[in-house]
């Protein structure tokens, strides 16, 4: 769950990389990678724990998905974040590959930022070894807050080894350019004087769903990172930064989902990056607002509606949501 307290501003070039930033990686210099049981291991041989969710048959045999999904977990989360939307897809012939991101979950250095280029070669080297295990098959990204915001900004990088299109729920794209001063200022500060602070968030009155066994469970959970480092802040806002600025030159097709309760994502960048995207004519890049939503879209009470969204998608990018959330789009408030 993205924080929502020092958000902003730059920083030192001694705070762009941390200690889990790969080495850039030479052309075909992938002597590791591959899916290995439940590890995802990556061109530099990171191993990244790993969940699947796949199609069964009746007598719950593997049988052959007829889209994939490879899923990116929201700030401080990990990829357990989509055991619910996983197992409901898998029943509607949807495999899900889903992966602790470096710096979360099961990861060598929980807390640390592990760098923009980092997270978007990882992405690049789970679609390409998902597509080499399920040759034929489209494979889609699904991104939640962070995840989503790592999604636009590799998408918008073009290249190889990308997805046949993104579901964003919804995307962290509150960017420099769309906070207010007093936020810009903090982390300017912070990031300089209390790099390795780390803020807890509560007292500030932000819920992130209706869902509150879930959140007492979240709560509870030890792989999930309670407390967030200023600089870790400081490289997701950089990485909001990227995705925004980069969402023009974004011509996949996309799913944006955004929830009308969402206490942690603004409106107002949503509104600024649905304006930026290329709207290409065919529709396929389209916004799906819930009068019910929150944060934690793909787990709140009235998640249903969403996940039926999602596989309506899928079978056909240009047909009506049957949530209606896409009509209801007409009403959200536009960029300013």
């Amino acid at each position: 769950m993205l924080p929502a307290l020092l958000l902003g501003a730059c920083a030192p070039p001694d705070f762009q990389t941390s200690l889990t930033a790969a080495r850039p990686l030479g052309p075909g210099q992938i002597p590791y990678a591959g899916l290995v049981q439940d590890w995802l291991v990556t061109d530099d041989g990171e191993a990244l724990a790993l969940q699947t969710w796949l199609p069964t048959d009746a007598q719950g045999r593997p049988v052959l998905p007829r889209a994939a999904i490879v899923a990116l977990h929201g700030f401080d989360d990990y990829a357990e974040e989509f055991a619910d939307p996983g197992t409901y897809l898998a029943g509607h012939g949807i495999a899900t590959f889903a992966y602790d991101q470096r710096g979360f979950g099961h990861s060598a250095h929980p807390g640390l930022w592990p760098g923009v280029e980092t997270l978007k070669q990882d992405l690049r080297t789970a679609i390409r070894l998902v597509r080499s295990r399920l040759p034929g098959i489209p494979v889609y990204a699904l991104g939640c807050s962070m995840g989503g915001a790592v999604v636009l900004a590799t998408l918008a990088d073009g290249g190889p080894d990308l997805p046949d299109g993104a579901i964003l729920a919804p995307p962290a794209v509150w960017a420099r350019d769309t906070q207010p001063l007093i936020n810009r200022a903090a982390l300017w500060a912070g990031v300089r004087v209390i790099p390795d602070m780390r803020f807890t968030g509560r007292g500030l009155g932000i819920q992130a769903s209706d869902n509150i066994p879930m959140l007492r469970a979240l709560g509870r959970d030890p792989l999930y990172i309670h407390a967030t480092r200023t600089d870790a802040i400081y490289g997701l806002v950089n990485l909001m930064d990227e995705a925004l600025a980069g969402a023009s030159k974004v011509t996949e097709p996309l799913l944006v989902l955004y929830g009308a309760k969402d206490h942690v994502i603004p409106k107002a960048p949503i509104a600024d990056l649905m304006a930026r995207l290329p709207r290409t004519e065919d529709g396929t890049q389209r916004l799906a607002y819930y009068a019910n939503g929150w944060h934690l879209i793909l787990r709140d009470l009235d998640r249903r509606k969403v996940d039926d969204d999602l596989v309506a998608w899928i079978n056909d990018h240009r047909a009506p949501l049957p949530s209606g959330a896409d009509q209801a789009a007409a009403h959200f408030p536009p960029a300013s």
